[in-house]
């Protein structure tokens, strides 16, 4: 069962340099992830980049994610 710890990581490795924080139950996740790589982007844009961080788990074994995204700054 995936942890909130491996979202973690895979976010940090996806988005280097972004301050993540993620808590969850092994069913429902939230995340709070501030990268320089979201300036001047759309909130669905930030999701996408995570979404893409987070690869083919997203939707197998991470099925509820509920994701906060900032710009430093915000």
């Amino acid at each position: 069962m995936i942890q909130p710890d491996d979202i973690k990581q895979m976010i940090e490795r996806g988005l280097p340099g972004a301050h993540v924080s993620v808590t969850g139950d092994g069913h429902h996740f939230e995340a709070e992830v501030t990268a320089d790589e979201f300036t001047g982007k759309s909130m669905l844009q930030r999701h996408q980049i995570v979404y893409q961080a987070l690869g083919d788990k997203m939707g197998n074994e991470i099925h509820a994610l509920s994701l906060r995204t900032q710009a430093p700054g915000e």
